[in-house]
């Protein structure tokens, strides 16, 4: 759990921001605090990652630093939600391991790719791995398919139950029980604000970042990043289709929907990565945790890596770079998947918990029930 000197300071300054309510209309952060009159470590749990930090609170705020309140909303959640990431994605060692930890995570990068080629080197030869082959299922005879396939299962298999545990486990710590989180209309109203970014419009005009002007380019980056993985996805699943049903065998051909899917994903991350990557750099760092920094900038360079390299393989996939490149992306890729549960990645378990949690609770102060 976050330490209690950091929740106590997070209980004061929402006892603060509760007596003000100026900021009612930014998120959904501040209704759910006017619900209650008293804040706990559960509240403080449950407020900091329904924070999408947006910032527009801290910039209306008449009592920031040097007030004496000194009141950093931001910043104090940002903390939160960096100890809540490294309490809830167990085990404990392979999260100390890799919690905003760069040079791990490049370690275990250049690891794995290591691994990759290295293995493809040994077993299939220098020949199939440097060697020019454009033929259909040429992927598979450099790194055979259930070589490809056996890892992957087994690697999602784990970030996605490393994941499943942590969500049970910030549901628990946030005080909310299971009846609660089996809730249509609290599931479906959090499922479209999640994937709408609806908190990332601040007030209306958009959030007060990278600086205190008004701005919609940080849910436009963010918007691409997600648009681009779902496209990969749905490249990925066409991919499995056309091999295990249609007996078609990568690399498909540049026209085919699995390449044209793949390609705009690839893109799409791109852009939004790259995007989100320059915002950060001017943002304010006096608004941010450092070491959520670092989980920030981890995960979206791992995506941009995964993203690059799969790009590059299927402009070069006729050329003798195909093997090497092949080696490169799919051992990028398991770095990724390794590392997934233990980085920001987490933010969108736990943020959509929180949304969740927060529309059952409308709904409860609707129907005349307050928290306390």
């Amino acid at each position: 759990m976050p330490d209690l000197t950091l929740i106590e300071e997070v209980e004061r300054q929402l006892t603060v921001c509760n007596a003000c309510r100026y900021c009612e209309g930014y998120c959904a952060v501040f209704p759910a605090m006017e619900l209650r009159r008293t804040f706990d470590q559960q509240d403080v749990i449950h407020l900091s990652n329904l924070c999408f930090d947006c910032r527009a609170c801290y910039n209306a705020c008449p009592y920031t630093p040097p007030h004496e309140y000194e009141i950093n909303l931001p910043m104090v959640f940002a903390e939160v939600r960096t100890q809540t990431y490294a309490e809830f994605s167990g085990p404990g060692l392979l999260s100390k391991l890799f919690h905003g930890n760069q040079l791990m995570v490049s370690f275990v990068v250049f690891a794995t790719i290591a691994l990759v080629f290295g293995s493809v080197l040994l077993v299939q030869g220098a020949d199939v791995l440097f060697g020019v082959d454009a033929e259909e299922g040429s992927f598979y005879r450099i790194v055979p398919y259930w070589a490809m396939v056996i890892p992957a299962m087994i690697l999602s298999g784990w970030w996605l139950a490393v994941l499943a545990v942590g969500a049970v486990r910030f549901w628990r710590s946030t005080g909310a029980s299971a009846r609660q989180m089996i809730n249509g209309p609290a599931l479906a109203k959090a499922t479209k604000d999640a994937f709408g970014l609806e908190y990332l419009k601040g007030g209306g005009d958009g959030c007060d970042y990278p600086t205190e002007k008004k701005s919609m380019s940080r849910r436009f980056y963010h918007q691409a990043l997600v648009i681009g993985v779902l496209f990969d996805l749905a490249s990925t699943t066409l991919a499995a289709i056309y091999h295990n049903l249609l007996d078609r065998h990568p690399p498909y051909d540049y026209t085919s929907w699995p390449v044209v899917l793949g390609t705009i994903g690839g893109v799409l991350i791109l852009i939004g990565g790259f995007g989100l990557l320059r915002l950060k750099r001017q943002s304010d760092k006096g608004l941010a945790s450092p070491q959520m920094l670092a989980l920030d900038y981890t995960f979206v360079w791992l995506l941009i890596a995964a993203s690059a390299t799969g790009l590059a393989l299927m402009l070069l996939r006729e050329t003798a770079a195909q093997g090497t490149l092949l080696t490169v992306h799919l051992g990028t890729i398991a770095a990724l998947y390794l590392a997934l549960p233990y980085g920001k990645f987490a933010h969108v378990v736990y943020r959509y918990a929180a949304l969740v949690r927060y529309h059952v609770e409308m709904e409860r102060a609707e129907a005349g029930v307050r928290l306390h």
